[in-house]
């Protein structure tokens, strides 16, 4: 069954059980920005794979690897690829 969204902050992968809503997976994660985010958070956030509170969250696009800010693929790839990874 596919994830629905948003993802909330006790969402887990249903394939490896790993934390989903983590910064590694967030549109703002950006290892050359401020704190490694490309929005103004008051605080840094330390686990950067750990779930977290952020009220900046938003999932990425990219489909691929983090550390690929900026870089949105096309509605379709996005929808392919969160399908691939989350059984869809």
């Amino acid at each position: 069954m596919p994830h629905t969204l948003p993802f909330h902050r006790s969402d887990r992968c249903p394939h490896c059980d790993a934390e989903v809503r983590v910064c590694l997976n967030c549109r703002f994660y950006d290892p050359a920005s401020h704190w490694e985010c490309r929005e103004h958070i008051p605080e840094p956030v330390r686990d950067k794979d750990r779930a977290n509170f952020c009220d900046y969250f938003q999932r990425r696009h990219d489909g691929g690897a983090a550390g690929a800010a900026g870089q949105d693929d096309d509605p379709a790839s996005a929808r392919d690829a969160f399908d691939k990874l989350f059984g869809g």
